[in-house]
């Protein structure tokens, strides 16, 4: 995804710098045919997308057409947009969470394909190994967890939203939300509760 780089450019020449203006400015500049707009709006919101929906899905290409088609559809609903009805990162995120439903339902039951490749995490070979098994078992792990749990677990632990604005998503109430993160963190320490030692946690304080 491309970095967030135009935070001191201005929308158009003598107007607020990016980082000042609202989501929903931009938004309403795109629907009144300012281009600008939309790639600043997507230079914020895209990688958000597209950081949750990596985490749903375990798979980058996918995750990367999902991102793809949640902002297609926050430009189709632009023009129709009321302001103050709903955030519009709130109204994105809900969108890439259902389009990753929609994906994972396409997939045949069980399996779990296109494990991210391992970043490179360190110097040390050993190290980028042991962080990459580390990553592979978090992914492996999400993945087991069942589909409202593991949303909450990403939306909370991993995007470090508030429960609130996870309610607010997920179309629940906050207590639902923490219920669901708590159930869902426990349910993760077991997963990996058995490989502690393999994973070198056992030699992390």
């Amino acid at each position: 995804m491309r970095d967030v780089t135009s935070s001191t450019q201005s929308v158009r020449g003598g107007q607020p710098a990016a980082d000042v203006l609202s989501d929903e400015t931009l938004l309403k500049r795109f629907a009144d045919g300012d281009t600008t707009a939309a790639r600043l709006l997507t230079d914020r919101l895209g990688p958000r997308c597209y950081s949750v929906a990596s985490r749903m899905l375990g798979n980058r290409a996918e995750a990367e057409d999902v991102t793809q088609e949640a902002m297609l559809r926050l430009w189709k609903v632009a023009s129709d947009w009321v302001p103050g009805q709903a955030k519009i990162s709130t109204w994105l995120y809900r969108v890439t969470l259902n389009l990753c439903v929609d994906q994972q339902r396409k997939k045949t039951a069980g399996t779990l394909d296109g494990i991210p490749e391992p970043e490179d995490y360190g110097p040390s070979v050993e190290d980028r190994i042991q962080q990459s098994a580390r990553v592979d078992a978090l992914h492996l792990a999400l993945a087991q967890l069942p589909e409202r749990q593991r949303q909450a677990v990403i939306l909370r632990h991993i995007e470090e939203l508030g429960n609130p604005e996870i309610a607010g998503i997920m179309r629940i109430s906050v207590e639902a939300v923490e219920s669901l993160v708590a159930r869902g963190k426990r349910a993760l320490s077991t997963a990996l509760a058995e490989r502690r030692e393999e994973l070198g946690y056992d030699h992390v304080r």
